[in-house]
């Protein structure tokens, strides 16, 4: 199930283009005027992102843009990740190691950091997303 958050929310837009041909659908936050994030989690089934987890993503951005994970957990609490990934001329994968991820507390209606969260459970996560933080 797809989630959208923040002020910026309703300009989100699913985005393809026909050249060239592995050019893949993407999340488009180009004339966002305020903060925004974007979710996905399954219906009835949470997460186990301990130990030796892993997110893989292939992502491209502009200028400042730098996306960040975001966690929702089964109790509400809503995380960011210190760690981005930066902008990119062409499309790239990254991967992210859950366990060295460093995480801040996340104001879900304004999309905006808080403070610092040591050692959150992330035994329990209800939804997986990303943001840049950035209207």
């Amino acid at each position: 199930i797809l989630g959208l958050f923040g002020p910026g929310k309703d300009s989100i837009k699913k985005s393809h283009h026909d050249t060239p041909a592995d050019d893949p659908y993407y999340i488009w936050s180009g004339l966002c005027l305020g903060n925004w994030a974007v979710t996905l989690r399954h219906r009835n089934q949470l997460v186990d992102l301990t130990r030796h987890s892993k997110i893989i993503w292939r992502t491209k951005q502009f200028g400042f843009r730098e996306l960040h994970i975001i966690l929702k957990l089964a109790d509400g609490t809503w995380l960011i990740s210190e760690q981005s990934d930066p902008p990119s001329a062409d499309w790239r994968i990254k991967e992210f190691n859950m366990m060295d991820l460093r995480w801040y507390s996340l104001d879900i209606e304004t999309v905006t950091e808080q403070k610092r969260i040591r050692e959150p459970d992330l035994s329990r996560v209800e939804e997986i997303g990303f943001t840049d933080l950035m209207p």
